[in-house]
């Protein structure tokens, strides 16, 4: 017991945190009334400079635990965003008041960055297998690193119509996997931390390619080049900084 806790419920709740940090990112969309498509292609592109950084910072942890191993795990999460794509085009589509192929991409979105919770989950559960000292700061670390993922998950969302309330929404149920997923990585730390780097291979290689397929295209086709590549490069860079910083 810690306290009058126990120490799964700990854990349960330290991931909980996590998953509540990322309801942040919805807050900035607040101040902005209307969404034009030109902003629908600059938030594309905040977005995909966010999520190409996460990617790298991803990719350079799962290396420590694991290379081959990460890269297996980044073709898989290529094929699963492939797979899925297939599977959603096929199907009529809508999300919220959306149809289509806006419908698709949302849902994608969400799909990707959920999947994308469930190794940083297991990297919670994992943390405390080592103890307080290291648990919290890799949940400090993550709740703080989820904020800017759940800006880039309303960046798709807000302009496409979701209130700013139903986009801290998703943006918490994207990072549900992490509390429910600490819970059996903290009691079988070992077992877990042998699949993590494939996890986090996973959601790297996932996240890249779903930049470069479905968010990017849309964020040039409408809005002025050099501004998207300029904001795709400043918050790549403002992630990664981010990361190494924190």
């Amino acid at each position: 017991m810690v306290g009058d806790i126990s120490p799964v419920l700990l854990v349960f709740l330290y991931g909980l945190i996590t998953a509540l940090a990322t309801g942040l990112g919805a807050l900035p969309f607040a101040f902005v009334r209307s969404v034009s498509p030109r902003m629908t292609a600059y938030s594309n592109a905040v977005a995909s400079g966010l999520m190409l950084g996460a990617s790298f910072g991803l990719v350079a942890e799962g290396t420590r635990f694991g290379p081959w191993q990460t890269i297996i795990g980044a073709v898989v999460g290529v094929l699963f965003v492939l797979l899925v794509q297939m599977f959603l085009r096929e199907r009529e589509l809508e999300f919220g008041v959306v149809h289509g192929a806006g419908a698709r991409r949302m849902i994608l979105v969400l799909v990707v960055m959920t999947v994308h919770s469930f190794a940083e989950g297991v990297a919670v559960g994992v943390a405390f297998g080592g103890g307080m000292t290291l648990a919290v700061a890799i949940v400090v670390a993550i709740a703080v690193h989820n904020i800017p993922e759940g800006l880039a998950i309303s960046a798709v969302l807000r302009p496409r119509g979701t209130s700013v309330a139903a986009c801290a929404g998703w943006s918490i149920v994207s990072s549900l996997p992490q509390p429910l997923m600490a819970v059996p990585a903290f009691l079988l730390v070992g077992a877990f931390a042998g699949v993590l780097p494939y996890g986090i291979g996973f959601a790297a290689g996932a996240m890249v390619f779903m930049v470069f397929v479905e968010l990017l295209p849309e964020a040039f086709e409408e809005g002025r080049r050099p501004r998207v590549a300029l904001l795709v490069s400043a918050t790549l860079m403002g992630m990664v900084l981010f990361q190494q910083y924190l």
